[in-house]
């Protein structure tokens, strides 16, 4: 079995901080989750998480106008410029504190920083900027008073306004201009939320934290930032020397200014008239004012009064409104907690702290919608480039939505569990994954595209175990409001809910391999429950261990019924559920159990103890086959709040969760550490070992405390941080409190991994950890990974074997000795279709199920069905014939693959039927004889053309609705507890989708 897993993508978890974007073409959403980013393709209706990670969370994220590159900043100030082409990271730099906020200029040459209270504006590397080098600061802008928070670009990416908490926005200039001047426009009464230019103008719009919303007009045009003082000047001149019947037009006074003149230098000579020794005087201020020329003043001695001409770059205010008023008629502590301005469409979008968003029209503010979508505060609001969706971010539910505002309806809608999640399951086929969690839900996720699909919400307290049947018609989940709930995964609903006489809080689930029985243990009864799945009635009470079952597991096959059951009596009781129930043979251990798991082939049972340790027993004979010591290889960690050192904390480590792989060869281990573990069962040794996570914000990642900490005083991390009134934020979680602090705490979440499982396939394993559910997949780059290699065998000598010996059995077993898959699909396609029986009999065993192992893997993506088809068919016949040669992993991706080309197929031969269907019924409604060509009479009849047109289209979506209409008659009604669906695809996808399910 190969182990070259890397991470894949990362489901369960769609938003955490930090603020939201669309790209370039508007049909993605990027959003930072922790301290990874993950895009959701809308349009292909597809997430996918990029393969970069961080330190710390991420808090701030940029995206280039072209789209390829994106500068990441953590909250620590470590920044990452990541290419979107190769997802790589291919530059880093540190800044001095946190970053607020980052924007790249509308031309892509430049991208700015908030830090503290300044700005830092760099090149952007590239062709537009010609400059190549990493975080080139092209200027630095020390604006502030207070932390600047928000930035925007004017259309020629010149200019800058900078918002800030200190009530002002400022306007700086990147590139030298004459006629610009740094101007700070300010009245605001709280801090700046947003500001926001107006598209091809300088006018600027700005919103306060508080709902006040600025409009301000600039007194220069944007084209004429490109001008020189004089050659603005020139044109004012030319303005003032137009001819006076314009300039009576422009003087809504109706005075001439020669006529003010003239009036002022006649009172000025009748108030020196009295003095007979001023003639000289007078006379001289007669001469002066004969002599002065238009746009001059002069005082009462004659002097001339020198004006200041206005800076031509001025901004002065048209409207102001007061925006939170309508928010705070519900709550009187709303604020605004993000905004958004879409400056084509001139649409503002303000969210608030109570949940809800309000769209504007500008300038008037109109408001012409409105939404709430939670009560907790939208950390992050965004436009894409049409202004027709909105993305939507709630931190502290971990929610992401993305809305259209015009239709008022869901684009997509995704959760994450509210407070982590504690089992994970996957599906027979391996095409879906099921997670229960501590907020009372279970999600059904899609492998494919990493969406959930539906969210039950039956439960109504925390789910601490779920199980998927094996014929996948359902799953069941056991939660500690004392049911067990079994949930139809095609009609997504609730069809069956088992309870004990007693109430009791159930901790663990399984069912049997047929899916007719269904157990579940007790957390505080110390009893297991057997039920029966199709009469759904209690069967019988299993009585004999003395504490609670926190494990349960039925053999995974057929021809057996036994049930192995682990408690923290430390002991395990292996029972026959069929012949004798009550009968069990109990296995003390010495140690408290915490999961067990069975071998594929239903022979052996892997437990796992507190004391670290995994044990391997014969389920017929208990005796033990295997012993691993695993607690060394979780490597022990110290929190912040630790007064123990990490030696010491290991002592208290233990895998919580172990799967068997699917050839049984190997373990998957996890527990309360960042490792999750491999192991040889055979050979009890350790195999591979991965690091889940990097992020240091989340506890326990240290393996030292941190030295900063200790002062003279003790661990300052251990010293409450209260407000003035001794309030919350208390950094101090509660005493005893293991899973989750729901007083009014601001803990570091601990990192943890509550739940393995491995994929039916076995070419992906899952892990259930803080930060969500971690996909990890083989990795489909170049291994070399030979079979019987010799020195003989090369990929000439097996082309050469193909193509002019035509030796097609020999060039076959080369290149699955070479195990390289762009040979061996050479090698398959060029095989005749008349000789592929003949090329599978002369191959041995061993190279026959390699073959259909590779058959089974390409199936998936071939375009050449029938052929693979061919070659599987025979394959199977062949060595079904073999005792125990094929594996359930080679079936399981045979299955999963064809079910995939199914559906594909199925989707395009339903458009196709409904398709022709239309353009039949389009026919036949059109087909009445015509007289002259078809745009003559259209053009003769006038209107009448227009009507048979309308008549046509109106039949044909009479007939869409009746077909549709039909469909879901016949295909039933489904679950209403759908709370989260992704609706990229549109109506007619899911009317396919639905006529897919019938």
């Amino acid at each position: 079995m190969k182990f070259a897993y890397k991470f894949s993508n990362l489901m369960g978890a769609v938003f955490r901080r930090g603020n939201l974007l669309f790209t370039p073409d508007g049909y993605s959403v990027v959003s930072p989750v922790g301290n990874r980013i993950t895009i959701f393709d809308l349009k292909n209706n597809k997430s996918s998480t990029l393969d970069v990670e961080s330190s710390y969370n991420y808090t701030a994220i940029a995206l280039s106008p072209n789209g390829c590159l994106l500068v990441a900043v953590n909250e620590i100030g470590e920044a990452q410029m990541i290419s979107m082409i190769s997802r790589t990271t291919i530059h880093r730099y540190k800044f001095r504190s946190d970053v607020k906020c980052v924007l790249f200029s509308p031309d892509g040459k430049y991208f700015a920083a908030c830090v503290e209270t300044a700005v830092l504006v760099f090149r952007t590397p590239g062709e537009a900027s010609g400059t190549y080098g990493s975080f080139v600061v092209a200027r630095a802008i020390e604006v502030a008073y207070d932390d600047t928070v928000s930035l925007d670009w004017a259309a020629n990416s010149k200019l800058l306004a900078i918002g800030s908490k200190d009530n002002t926005v400022r306007l700086h200039n990147v590139e030298w201009l004459e006629t610009f001047r740094p101007f700070v426009l300010g009245g605001h009464r709280d801090a700046i939320v947003g500001c926001f230019f107006e598209d091809k103008t300088l006018d600027l719009n700005t919103i306060s934290r508080d709902g006040q919303l600025m409009l301000w007009e600039c007194g220069m045009d944007i084209d004429e930032l490109e001008k020189t003082r004089a050659q603005i000047e020139g044109e004012e001149g030319e303005q003032e020397n137009a001819p006076p019947r314009e300039k009576r037009k422009r003087n809504p006074d109706g005075e001439d200014e020669e006529q003010q003149e003239k009036l002022s230098a006649e009172k000025d000579l009748e108030k020196d008239g009295a003095t007979g020794s001023g003639n000289d005087l007078r006379m001289e201020q007669l001469r002066d004012a004969g002599m002065a020329k238009e746009g001059e003043e002069r005082d009462e001695q004659g002097k001339l009064i020198v004006q200041q001409k206005r800076h031509p770059f001025y901004y002065k205010r048209l409207a102001r409104h007061f925006l939170g008023n309508e928010p705070r008629k519900e709550n009187r502590n709303a604020v605004v907690s993000s905004v958004a301005y879409h400056n084509q469409l001139r649409i503002l979008v303000m969210a608030f702290s109570t949940g809800a968003f309000y769209l504007y029209e500008l300038p008037d503010a109109n408001m012409i919608h409105s939404l709430s979508i939670s009560e907790m505060s939208i950390a992050s609001v965004t436009f894409n480039n049409t202004g027709d969706w909105l993305a939507l971010g709630v931190s502290e539910l971990g929610q992401l939505l993305v809305w259209e505002w015009q239709s008022e309806q869901y684009i997509m809608k995704q959760q994450e569990h509210a407070q982590g999640m504690n089992s994970v399951a996957y599906s027979p086929d391996g095409h879906q994954v099921v997670t229960a969690g501590q907020d009372g839900k279970v999600k059904l996720w899609n492998i494919a595209n990493g969406f959930c699909i539906v969210t039950f919400t039956e439960h109504t307290s925390a789910v601490m175990a779920v199980e998927f049947c094996r014929n996948k018609k359902f799953l069941v989940s056991a939660s500690l409001d004392g049911t067990v709930r079994a949930y139809d995964v095609v009609r997504y609903r609730n069809f069956r809910t088992f309870t004990s006489p007693e109430p009791a809080q159930f901790a663990s689930v399984a069912v049997d391999y047929s899916g007719e029985l269904v157990a579940a243990g007790g957390q505080d009864s110390f009893e297991i429950y057997l039920w029966s799945m199709k009469l759904g009635r209690l069967l019988e009470v299993l009585s004999g261990h003395e504490g609670p079952v926190v494990s349960l597991a039925f053999a995974p096959v057929a021809s057996s019924s036994a049930m192995v059951s682990g408690s923290w009596d430390q002991t395990i009781r292996i029972w026959d559920c069929l012949e004798s129930s009550g009968a069990h043979e109990t296995v003390p251990l010495g140690s408290d159990v915490v999961c067990v798991a069975f071998k594929p082939d239903g022979e052996e049972v892997a437990v796992s103890t507190l004391n670290g340790n995994i044990t391997v027993f014969h389920v017929k004979t208990a005796a033990q086959l295997a012993s691993i010591e695993g607690r060394n290889d979780m490597e022990g960690s110290v929190s912040q709040t630790d007064l123990n050192t990490a030696k010491k904390n290991l002592l208290g480590r233990a895998f919580m969760s172990i799967c068997y792989s699917a050839d049984g060869e190997c373990l998957l281990a996890g527990g309360k550490s960042k490792y999750v573990c491999i192991y040889n069962v055979k050979e009890a040794i350790l195999l591979k070992k991965f690091q889940i996570t990097q992020n240091r914000s989340l506890d326990g990642m240290d393996e030292y405390m941190n030295r900063r900490n200790l002062t003279e005083f003790g661990n300052m991390a251990l010293l409450e941080e209260r407000e003035e009134l001794e309030g919350g934020n208390v950094a101090i979680r509660l005493p005893g409190v293991k899973t989750v602090d729901s007083a009014a705490r601001n803990v570091k979440p601990e990192v943890n991994v509550k739940g393995v499982r491995f994929s039916p396939s076995g070419q992906s394993w899952t892990a259930v950890s803080t930060e969500g559910l971690l996909v990890y997949a083989l990795h489909k780059g170049i291994v070399f990974d030979p079979f019987q290699l010799s020195t003989e065998v090369t990929p000439k000598a097996a082309r050469a074997l193909l193509h002019d010996e035509r030796n097609y059995a020999g060039a076959l077993i080369m290149a699955l000795k070479l195990n390289e898959s762009t040979l061996l699909q050479e090698v398959v396609e060029n095989v005749p279709y008349r000789d592929i029986e003949l090329v599978i009999g002369s191959l041995p065993d061993e190279f026959a199920l390699r073959t259909l192992q590779f058959i089974a893997k390409l199936l998936g993506n071939t375009q050449h069905i029938e052929f693979y088809l061919r070659w599987a068919n025979l394959l199977l016949t062949r060595l079904g014939q073999v005792e125990s040669l094929l594996d359930s992993q080679t079936l399981v991706t045979l299955h999963q693959n064809l079910n995939r080309k199914y559906e594909q197929l199925n989707k395009i031969c339903d458009f196709n039927k409904y398709t022709l269907q239309v353009l039949k019924n389009l026919s036949l409604s059109g087909s009445k004889p015509r007289q002259g060509g078809l745009v003559a009479k259209e053009i003769s009849n006038g209107n009448d053309g227009g009507d048979d047109a309308a008549s046509s289209e109106d039949e044909f979506e009479l007939m869409l609705m009746n077909e549709r209409g039909i469909n879901r008659h016949k295909s039933g009604t489904g679950s209403s507890t759908d709370e989260e669906e992704t609706d990229a695809s549109g109506e007619d996808q899911e009317a396919m989708d639905e006529d897919d399910e019938e």
